[in-house]
């Protein structure tokens, strides 16, 4: 069994020990990749405190072999509660837990109905708060998928112009990204122009970008299972005053607000630290959305960077720091890096320029 993964289940099930339960089942499909490297997109996974058994279906059967061979491969004959229930009996298993934040109700109670004599528990973010950490591998992982972001960054930037849909241009981003790599985009791009950048998730329309129109780009990619995020606002020909203003404000605020990262502080300080140069310069209501959040196999995770967050850094942990300004008529700017936390700071993974209002098609 690959070390790393021997790791993840170990903690797992230190954390089913303590809560007096002899398995769990997993069904989150990040979260069984996780633990196995399985990518098919049907299957479960049962751990004790023994052994590792993969449930999945004959489509699977030897893709599951070569990427879990870790795991007992079990191939369902009718479904997947029924084999579930004939497993846990089996296994002689009495108090089994599973994944109350991701299970539907129907598949809740139709666990629940067939394991009767079991007790089934919903146990919430099980397998997510061992991922809030990252080891080596994972920060790895996530920063190819930084760099092949910063990649499609650089690419784009000649083709931002006069006359180009927002569309044109997302779909530009995804055709480089995918042509290099990448096994998705990480989300619906956000690619919003002149009063469209004020809207915080303005995904790409059909509107034609102008001379004097500030650009938010925010996109990402799947790379390796991990994904990336970034945003970066430029302006159409030469910024005014107001738009190099309020640039050199949010990005007063990312700074303080990477600043302020490292081990034992809270998330909501970092928050405090990004919203405090905002507000201190008169713009408080217009950054409405939290200053981050955790990255990884999902886009977003724990922890997030908000005024309610009190989670405390970890080194390993990944956050975006990503602070903004939207004035409803105007526009809008934000600025968005990723970073790792480290013992007594951070490390920033994004590379694309920022220090000033980039200029495009002047």
């Amino acid at each position: 069994m690959p070390d790393v993964l021997l790791d993840r289940i170990n903690a797992l099930r230190v954390m089913l020990s303590g809560r007096g339960l002899e398995a769990v089942i997993i069904t989150k499909p990040e979260n069984i990749f996780y633990l196995t490297g399985f990518t098919g997109s049907h299957g479960s996974v049962v751990v004790t405190g023994k052994d590792i058994r993969l449930i999945t279906d004959f489509r699977y059967d030897q893709q599951a072999s070569l990427q879990s061979p870790h795991c007992k491969i079990v191939i369902i004959k009718e479904n997947i509660p029924d084999t579930l229930c004939e497993m846990a009996r089996e296994m002689n298993i009495e108090h089994i837990g599973c994944e109350g934040n991701f299970l539907t109700y129907h598949q809740y109670t139709a666990l629940k109905e067939n394991l009767q004599g079991i007790e089934l528990k919903p146990l919430q973010e099980l397998v997510e708060e061992l991922r809030t950490v990252k080891d080596s591998l994972e920060v790895e992982s996530i920063g190819n998928s930084v760099k092949l972001s910063d990649q499609a960054f650089e690419y784009i930037l000649p083709m931002l112009g006069e006359g180009v849909t927002e569309r044109a241009v997302a779909l530009e981003i995804e055709f480089f990204m995918k042509k290099n790599g990448a096994e998705s985009i990480s989300f619906p791009f956000i690619v919003a122009s002149g009063q469209r950048s004020s809207m915080p998730h303005g995904t790409a329309s059909e509107k034609i970008i102008a001379r004097g129109d500030l650009v938010t780009l925010d996109f990402g990619a799947m790379l390796g299972g991990y994904n990336s995020d970034i945003t970066r606002t430029v302006v159409i020909g030469q910024g005014d005053n107001k738009q190099e203003e309020i640039y050199s404000i949010v990005l007063e605020a990312q700074m303080a607000g990477i600043k302020a990262i490292k081990a034992g502080i809270q998330a909501s300080e970092v928050d405090r630290s990004a919203r405090g140069v905002i507000e201190g310069y008169g713009y408080g209501q217009y950054f409405g959305h939290s200053t981050g959040h955790g990255l990884g196999l999902q886009i977003h995770e724990h922890p997030r960077l908000s005024s309610r967050d009190r989670t405390v850094l970890k080194p390993g942990m990944v956050v975006t720091v990503e602070p903004g300004i939207y004035l409803p008529g105007w526009g809008g700017i934000r600025i968005e890096d990723t970073v790792v936390v480290e013992e007594t700071g951070c490390r920033i993974l994004t590379s694309s320029a920022k220090d000033r209002l980039i200029t495009c098609g002047s």
